[in-house]
């Protein structure tokens, strides 16, 4: 899409004036501005069927009424949904609508795989007078989208709404936003070295600040409240918007012509067209997580005592974590933990039982087993990613490929170090891996995973939960030590947590990064070899270098840029 050239504009003189039409080149319309278009096609009937680039045309014969130019500009929509959520099928349910109720309706699609390798999109022009008023005549739609002019921009993922400001559709003076909240993380979300994942409160900010109008609420909820799919749940979202001139009926009888899930399709489309007439604009956040039994009742009560702000709600969340991860007992060592930064900066303080809590609930043989039969997981991919039918049968499949250390992990120390020099020496480590794959839904692989997760009683006595404690104590020794410098420098030491997360080669690479950054930049800064008023950036800078590639490369730049000699580390 480009502003036309001197080129573009004589040759759409020259076209116009070889079929005789008058001159002036089409421009997009403004806000509040009435287009008049001449109807340049002769009367006929279109044969096409609904779909992409087709004008439905179902006016049974031209009107003998006074001919009259069409007064209003065609309403424009643009629907930017994810590959397999129905957004063809969401088209067709619109066009369908139109062409029941008389108007011109056209659509074209731009098929892709939106978060993964490129957009899925689909383009709507409804022309809000019926062809009975037309006289015969045809109007010219559009087949693209224009950068500035949309009329309704509709999403069915947060992200992919903040795709269509970031290009330009959405403008604030014209465009309603209607999005779900809820996210389908992208690639490099998922693939970051740490916490990659956008915030959704500051999508949501983008969102409703550069639209005239903005309904967002989580429709894919919805959509699995209602057991139906979010494309119904748009469309509801739509009709309640108002903003097509398509009343209610005509959706829900486009939904039956369909034929295909009529009843469940019409609850999501209710429910979506509830939410948007309540003018629903808030986050609502799927809570998957498990209630914490009855006997946190007084560590939550400690924590509320003792914490305030959001400090207090990140410490009962960790509280509960850990009492699920392990035991009431582990919980109230994180609460040890942090006492002795209670009474300091409270910015910190939040920060450091945020990682505190991920640190201690590391994943290890024991986690993966239980993540792998949690029934919840079992039910989500059945339901979400099967779309099994009640009383259908399935298998789920696990691809697992265990290192030594994975192996070793579970072992007391006493068994698990001898074994691991050994692999050091014959260089097995990183190298050798076991291959399996596991039915966890038959009965055989769910007591291989079950067997593997009691293991959690026996956690404190093997070799990677006493690895793990070690490195949590120096971690937070580096902390409290730089706290006495400056807030700011212990704020940053704290964040590098960020690094250590996962199993396997993952959690090797961070945790060979973290160790590189506190020989290099952290000890250097605690010992006055970097000025105090930078030593906050500089481990900032060495931090998000490492963040950025796995391999090392980005940070191996930003420490020769820092110019700071390594001190060693007592642990190594």
């Amino acid at each position: 899409i480009k502003n036309p050239t001197i080129v573009d504009r004589t040759l759409f003189a020259l076209r116009r004036a070889l079929l005789g039409l008058p001159s002036g080149m089409p421009t997009a319309p403004h806000a509040g501005e009435d287009i008049k278009r001449e109807a340049v096609l002769d009367a006929r009937h279109s044969s096409d069927r609904p779909g992409a680039g087709a004008i439905t045309d179902s006016a049974p014969a031209p009107s003998t009424s006074p001919e009259r130019p069409v007064q209003d500009s065609p309403v424009k929509l643009l629907i930017a949904a994810l590959g397999g959520e129905g957004g063809g099928v969401l088209t067709d349910w619109i066009v369908s609508a139109a062409a029941q109720r008389g108007l011109p309706v056209q659509s074209t699609s731009i098929p892709g795989v939106a978060q993964r390798t490129g957009a899925t999109t689909y383009y709507v022009e409804v022309l809000p007078i019926p062809f009975s008023e037309l006289n015969g005549r045809k109007p010219v739609l559009a087949l693209t989208p224009g950068v500035g002019d949309i009329d309704i921009a509709v999403a069915s993922e947060l992200l992919e709404a903040g795709r269509t400001v970031a290009n330009g559709f959405i403008t604030p003076d014209r465009t309603h936003a209607i999005a779900s909240t809820s996210r389908f993380y992208a690639m490099d979300e998922k693939i970051a070295m740490g916490d990659g994942r956008l915030n959704s409160d500051r999508l949501i900010e983008i969102i409703a600040g550069n639209a005239k109008d903005a309904l967002l609420f989580d429709m894919a909820a919805l959509a699995q409240q209602s057991g139906s799919i979010i494309s119904a749940v748009m469309l509801g979202a739509i009709a309640g918007s108002g903003q097509l001139p398509i009343p209610v009926e005509a959706f829900e009888n486009a939904i039956r012509a369909d034929g295909k899930a009529v009843d469940s399709n019409i609850r999501g489309f209710r429910t979506g067209l509830e939410a948007a007439r309540a003018r629903l604009v808030t986050t609502l956040k799927q809570d998957n997580k498990k209630p914490a039994p009855n006997t946190l009742a007084t560590l939550e009560a400690e924590v509320t005592r003792d914490f305030t702000g959001k400090a207090q709600s990140i410490a009962l969340e960790g509280v509960r974590r850990l009492v699920r991860y392990q035991s009431v007992k582990y919980a109230r060592l994180y609460l040890d933990r942090l006492t002795p930064f209670r009474g300091g900066d409270q910015k910190l303080l939040a920060a450091v039982a945020r990682h505190l809590a991920v640190r201690m609930s590391f994943e290890d043989v024991v986690r993966v087993a239980q993540t792998k039969i949690d029934p919840a997981r079992i039910a989500r991919i059945a339901r979400e990613e099967l779309k099994a039918a009640a009383g259908e049968p399935y298998t789920v499949h696990d691809f697992l490929k265990p290192g030594i250390e994975e192996l070793c992990q579970p072992l007391p120390p006493a068994l698990a170090k001898p074994i691991m020099r050994l692999a050091a020496r014959k260089g097995w480590l990183g190298r050798v891996y076991f291959g399996m794959e596991i039915n966890a839904t038959s009965a055989s692989g769910y007591l291989r995973f079950l067997m593997l997760a009691k293991l959690r009683a026996l956690r404190p006595y093997g070799y990677r939960y006493q690895e793990e404690q070690t490195q949590i104590e120096a971690w937070l020794a580096l902390i409290r030590e730089a706290a006495q410098h400056s807030s700011a420098l212990a704020l940053e030491v704290a964040e590098c947590a960020r690094l250590i997360k996962g199993y396997g080669d993952t959690h090797a690479r961070g945790s060979a990064n973290y160790r590189t950054i506190e020989a290099q930049v952290i000890r250097p800064a605690l010992a006055g070899q970097i000025d105090a008023g930078r030593a906050a950036d500089a481990v900032a800078s060495a931090r998000m270098a490492a963040l950025v590639d796995p391999e090392g490369e980005s940070l191996a730049k930003c420490l020769a840029a820092l110019g700071t000699q390594p001190l060693p580390i007592a642990a190594e």
